[in-house]
């Protein structure tokens, strides 16, 4: 299944740098990893906000979830998944 996913980040104002600094190495790892996997297939950036755009693939919601919620900025993101089907006018459709 494909996901739209919508991350906007939200940084606790008090967040020591060198922590938020270690975390977002981790994240930046491990998206690499979940791009290998075939989870994370493209990415895109809002500029001049910490919110991005995602496609994602998961087996399921449920999968979907695991993925998301190991990612090292998990607690401090804000998510909205749009689930995707197939159009029959899709120029890319299989």
């Amino acid at each position: 299944m494909e996901f739209l996913v919508n991350i906007k980040i939200k940084w606790p104002q008090d967040i020591d740098s060198k922590v938020k600094a270690e975390i977002s190495v981790k994240e930046e790892a491990l998206a690499a990893e979940y791009a290998k996997q075939g989870h994370l297939i493209r990415m895109w950036r809002v500029p001049g906000r910490l919110e991005n755009w995602g496609l994602w693939k998961a087996a399921d919601p449920t999968e979907l979830h695991r993925v998301l919620s190991a990612l090292p900025v998990w607690p401090y993101m804000d998510i909205a998944v749009h689930t995707l089907a197939k159009h029959h006018v899709d120029p890319l459709k299989d």
